[in-house]
């Protein structure tokens, strides 16, 4: 007999009424549960990533405006993204979910949306593979760059030290480079920094 695989859910959403319907709708089913619900992401990166998710539902319209176009890289591992949409949001914002659950949708399709999203994602990975770099990562590599100390580049993208450490790992991994001057230099050559902006 096989066992059924179980997926951890991150449900952020500000309403109240609303996370309360979709944990009721998705009470039922064995394989989704919902482990945690916050009412924003920027500010919740931290304990989101701690808790490993296998999947996140989210309202694209909490996202600052300035990350809905790489809002993947907000989260560590690669994980799938669901959009919980009942207001207009642009397509280009839509197109870095893996699905959309609408307000109105059914509890059955809603479960199948999600499930079927899990079936077609790789098993979770704390590091995505490849040597390139991420959006957010060439960002922190330039402030990194800068001189600018972790509490610095946390307070400028609004996300938790913690995750400012996670991303660094990354960086240095997929580059192999470990010291700041190496990383000043290699931001330099691949025209993210200019030089003339270094301290």
């Amino acid at each position: 007999m096989v066992s059924r695989k179980h997926y951890r859910i991150v449900l952020i959403e500000p309403s109240a009424i609303i996370t309360a319907g979709i944990q009721e709708l998705i009470k039922g089913e064995r394989e989704l549960e919902v482990v945690a619900v916050f009412a924003d992401c920027c500010h919740s990166t931290e304990h989101i990533n701690d808790l490993r998710p296998d999947l996140i539902i989210l309202n694209p319209l909490i996202v600052d405006f300035k990350y809905r176009h790489c809002v993947e890289d907000l989260f560590l591992g690669n994980v799938p993204l669901v959009a919980l949409v009942y207001q207009y949001v642009e397509p280009e914002t839509l197109r870095h979910y893996r699905a959309v659950i609408d307000i109105e949708d059914e509890r059955a399709k809603i479960v199948r949306k999600l499930l079927q999203v899990m079936e077609t994602v790789t098993p979770r990975q704390d590091v995505p593979e490849g040597n390139e770099l991420s959006e957010r990562e060439k960002e922190i590599l330039v402030s990194v760059a800068k001189g600018m100390i972790n509490k610095e580049i946390a307070e400028q993208h609004h996300i938790s030290i913690h995750t400012v450490i996670s991303h660094r790992k990354n960086i240095s991994r997929k580059t192999g480079i470990k010291s700041v001057a190496g990383l000043t230099v290699f931001a330099i050559l691949n025209n993210l920094l200019d030089i003339n902006d270094v301290e």
